[in-house]
């Protein structure tokens, strides 16, 4: 495990980051009661910073699902591994995302999520890499645009490693 590692982002920064974040979801959700659905397993750090964060209560839920394996690029292919049983209908949701990059993900969910009837639906990541876009998606809430570089740390993985970093890291060939 003794690849080269850059750092990208600092904690400190991200930290920063998402305090600005709670702050708007607290102020555009103000008298409302969310459920924040995590995208497991990446979105499990940002989440917990973020809700600790937030001047609202939430409802908190997660769905797993798969599309990489332990490649270094998707399969393009999303598969719903774990589902969520809370009902949604009449529901305010906030989706909750680690990274977004080509939006397959993110689009899978939200559609799986629409089929709910949610009130309504909207989501944030921390991390976006528009640069990567397969579909046509924009988060209602972005952390920080980042470049088109494979990254880990911050409960982002490779293979299911390096989720433990503090700080966002380029994992350099």
């Amino acid at each position: 495990m003794s690849r080269p590692l850059k750092v990208v982002l600092r904690r400190e920064e991200i930290d920063r980051r998402i305090a600005e974040l709670a702050a708007a979801i607290s102020r555009d959700y103000d008298g409302c009661e969310p459920v924040l659905i995590g995208v497991l397993k990446g979105c499990f750090v940002f989440m917990s910073d973020l809700v600790r964060k937030l001047d609202i209560p939430v409802e908190v839920e997660f769905i797993r699902l798969s599309s990489y394996g332990p490649a270094r690029t998707t399969s393009g292919r999303v598969k719903l591994t774990h589902g969520i049983g809370t009902p949604l209908r009449g529901r305010h949701v906030l989706v909750v995302e680690d990274i977004v990059d080509t939006g397959l993900t993110i689009r899978f969910v939200l559609d799986y999520l629409r089929r709910k009837r949610p009130a309504s639906i909207k989501a944030c990541t921390l991390f976006d890499k528009p640069s990567r876009r397969l579909v046509e998606i924009r988060p209602d809430y972005v952390g920080f645009t980042i470049p088109d570089k494979f990254v880990v740390g911050y409960g982002l993985d490779c293979d299911e490693k390096w989720r433990h970093l503090p700080d966002l890291c380029e994992l350099e060939e």
